[in-house]
């Protein structure tokens, strides 16, 4: 038998709102996905339609989020760790290697873990979980925006665009808005 590698990435370092988005995936060699890439590269249908086929498809799949609170709490590097950890810790069967897409690898992991940079264009399985943690992170940005519609949460997920630095003068942030990110920083009252 082979061994069981998890395919690990994020998505959500860099927006000023919602929570980071960690995904694992462990892939069934006997079950390949058609079709898998870097989620950036793909359209936001393509990347549905993945999705539905990684979490049929795939021996285990783990997505984990890490909230606004505990990115301030920890930093965003430390957070995205977190969530890294948790997911690969949850995976049933259990991984047997994780495949890390960057340049770092989270202390206190079940098993052996590697980096490798630009993974989530090289690795099928670090592509699937691209895929998961975006998509999942863009459907929980949805939800959002019908809890907070004045910041515009579901066209730009977060990120820190002329339209959500608008929103974010005029309204001030909400309890999704990342207090230790500069531009949310600069609004809260001293």
């Amino acid at each position: 038998m082979s061994v069981l590698v998890a395919g690990v990435d994020e998505a959500g370092r860099g927006p000023l709102a919602g929570p980071v988005s960690v995904a694992a995936v462990i892939l069934d060699p006997r079950r390949p996905v058609a079709g898998l890439d870097d989620s950036k590269r793909l359209s936001a249908v393509r990347r549905e339609a993945l999705y539905l086929r990684i979490v049929e498809q795939a021996l285990a799949w783990r997505i984990e989020f890490v909230d606004a609170e505990e990115i301030d709490r920890l930093n965003i590097l430390q957070a995205t760790l977190e969530g890294m950890r948790r997911a690969i810790s949850a995976l049933q069967p259990a991984a047997q290697l994780a495949r890390i897409d960057g340049n770092r690898v989270p202390s206190g992991l079940p098993c052996p873990a590697e980096a490798l940079v630009g993974g989530d264009a090289l690795d099928p399985a670090i592509m699937a979980a691209s895929i998961l943690a975006k998509v999942a992170r863009d459907r929980i940005m949805v939800a959002l925006h019908d809890e907070f519609p004045d910041y515009g949460f579901a066209v730009h997920k977060g990120y820190p665009t002329p339209m959500h630095l608008a929103a974010l003068q005029r309204y001030g942030p909400c309890p999704q808005h990342r207090r230790s990110f500069a531009p949310v920083t600069r609004l809260i009252p001293a």
